[in-house]
């Protein structure tokens, strides 16, 4: 798969995108600089989690053959302040919070629903969100 981004013009932040022939618009809010054409990198990386999420849990009731007719996940984005170490005074540091409200429609008992929880965490975005990642950048020549 590929995946990449062209920055349009020198006046504005709004980049297409595309990622094996989709294609579409990413930007920021009109409150820093952008122009509000499409979403924002962060919302996309949240639309990442939660799609991946909601295929995660509809591929394995599926294969459960439970009756779950709807599965919508929110997500949200924040950044928050997190302690590094216990005995360090007064250090912190920001790291990202991906709150995920995951709901379920149709007949499940209370049982197969924590399954779906947990069947959530498992997904492999959140796995990779939650892994530590290597971002290798080069030149094209």
């Amino acid at each position: 798969m590929s995946t990449f981004a062209i920055a349009v013009t020198k006046d504005e932040l709004t980049t297409q995108v595309s990622t094996d022939g989709h294609m579409g618009l990413v930007d920021e809010p009109v409150e820093i600089g952008g122009l509000n054409k499409g979403p924002t990198p962060y919302d996309l990386l949240c639309g990442a989690l939660a799609s991946c999420t909601s295929i995660t849990l509809r591929l394995y009731a599926n294969r459960k053959e439970w009756d779950v007719t709807r599965i919508r996940v929110e997500v949200k984005h924040a950044k928050d302040y997190k302690e590094v170490c216990e005995d360090c005074e007064n250090q912190s540091q920001k790291v990202d919070v991906f709150e995920r409200i995951i709901s379920l429609e149709g007949n499940l008992d209370e049982k197969q629903k924590q399954r779906m929880l947990q069947i959530a965490n498992a997904c492999p975005v959140h796995k990779t969100l939650e892994a530590e990642a290597i971002v290798e950048s080069k030149l094209k020549e």
